[in-house]
């Protein structure tokens, strides 16, 4: 099939399941209402919290508050406009995002990505149960329980994947109220403490600021036309995406901020900012439950990924099996060591270029004449090299911090004579490489 125009509405009750298998046209149940309950939720993260240091700065040279708040804005609004645009695109040909890429790179090629998003899509599910099981812990007053809470973050993570549609049901209509009460608690409990600004007026860093947080929207990328597959519109998709999940994140990292100023920047210490409050035991558990929204859409997007490798296994068979690996995994998993956690970092940075290549491609080259997304579509093996050229930008710019990798993007600034600067973002200009070169390397008619 060509994916020219948004697949037909194949049933719209409350009740329609995702499919089963990759070749079932999905049911487009999803509205303006769940996709924003969906996003918002997922903006909002305990791992968010924390990653508020990316935006204050190393301590004794933290952004002034009106930086770290306008990084935090600008960031949120590019990185996510290109979520948006990803959302788009999965509602318009009702396909998952890595079945997407046959129509990029041909069903082959397109496995290659593939890959390497259940590789990341895995590590961040366990990073998730981790999360979860720190948070739980910081709520009950426990130490040592963490495979309890592991295990029961896991199962109910893998309960969420079997029921995917019901379960963004259950988040517009319940868990959505909850964590913007809780949300709407902690901002007043931790405002009203006061906020420190030890950075005031320093706006140096502003520009790196910005780009993390344009790497943590963009992170969805890969993720987003799982979901928005199932909208019943492509506009209503797009904004959806881009205003339930820059409303959350933009709010999740200011309250973040809050509470590691509040802490002396200590990341450490920041739940007990939040359990410092009056009642904030009770507030801080919501925001822990639901951060299996986050290991949810972790296991349910690495099944869709393998869907593209195995069409015909069953989604709820891929679930399952996934998210016991993953609870697995979790349980033998103290805590991140700093090279994993450059690993998917690096992961991370893969799909920024490759978001750019796929939108040009579509929008202004050959996906205006309607994607190939069969089984047998034809390898394009041109689209890797702005694909190449964008990834080589980002680590040239701002390589990932793995021994032995970063060492040879620094020697390599070295021997010409480069050295980054505050406005060179490594997000935007792999973007503008690779969406650049994917012009050029257009067909001429």
């Amino acid at each position: 099939m060509t994916a020219a125009s948004p697949s037909p509405v194949q049933d719209v009750s409350a009740r329609a399941e995702a499919p089963l298998v990759l070749d079932t046209a999905p049911p487009r149940t999803l509205d303006f209402r769940a996709l924003f309950s969906l996003w918002a939720n997922l903006g909002v993260s305990l791992i968010g919290f924390t990653s508020a240091a990316t935006v204050i700065g190393v301590k004794g040279a933290e952004l002034s508050l009106a930086a770290a708040v306008t990084a935090t804005v600008a960031g949120t609004a590019i990185g996510t406009s290109m979520l948006g645009v990803a959302a788009l695109i999965g509602a318009r040909t009702g396909a998952p995002a890595m079945a997407l890429l046959r129509g990029l790179f041909g069903t082959k090629l397109s496995y290659v990505p593939t890959v390497l998003n259940i590789a990341q899509c895995i590590g961040w599910g366990v990073y998730e149960l981790l999360v979860i099981a720190m948070g739980a812990q910081e709520v009950t007053g426990t130490q040592g329980w963490q495979w309890l809470f592991v295990l029961l973050a896991g199962v109910l993570t893998t309960v969420l994947t079997i029921w995917p549609l019901g379960s963004i049901a259950v988040l517009r209509k319940y868990v959505t109220i909850a964590v913007g009460v809780a949300m709407v608690y902690f901002t007043v409990q931790l405002v009203r403490q006061g906020v420190p600004n030890p950075g005031a007026g320093n706006w140096t860093g502003f520009l790196t600021a910005t780009d993390a947080i344009i790497a943590v929207s963009i992170s969805f990328v890969p993720l987003a036309a799982d979901y928005t597959r199932h909208a019943r519109s492509s506009s209503s998709a797009y904004w959806a995406t881009f205003s339930g999940y820059s409303l959350a994140q933009v709010w999740c990292y200011l309250l973040g901020v809050v509470a590691l100023l509040q802490s002396d920047g200590d990341a450490t210490r920041i739940f007990s900012s939040f359990t410092g409050v009056a009642a904030g035991w009770a507030f801080l558990l919501v925001l822990v439950i639901r951060e299996t929204d986050q290991s949810f859409a972790n296991v349910y997007s690495t099944a869709m990924s393998v869907q593209n490798l195995l069409p015909k296994v069953d989604r709820r068979l891929l679930t399952g099996g996934i998210g016991a690996l993953v609870t697995v995994l979790a349980l033998n998993t103290e805590e991140f060591t700093a090279s994993y956690y450059g690993f998917l970092g690096l992961i991370g940075a893969v799909f920024v270029p490759m978001f750019a290549v796929l939108a040009a491609d579509y929008f202004l080259g050959t996906g205006r004449r309607g994607w190939n997304l069969d089984e047998d579509a034809p390898a394009r093996p041109l689209m890797l090299l702005p694909w190449a050229l964008g990834f080589v930008t980002y680590q040239f710019i701002a390589p990932t911090a793995i021994d032995g990798w970063q060492g040879f993007w620094q020697d390599l600034q070295s021997s010409v004579g480069f050295t980054p600067q505050a406005w060179t973002s490594a997000s935007l200009f792999a973007f503008l490489v690779a969406g650049l070169a994917t012009l050029a390397v257009q067909p001429r008619k």
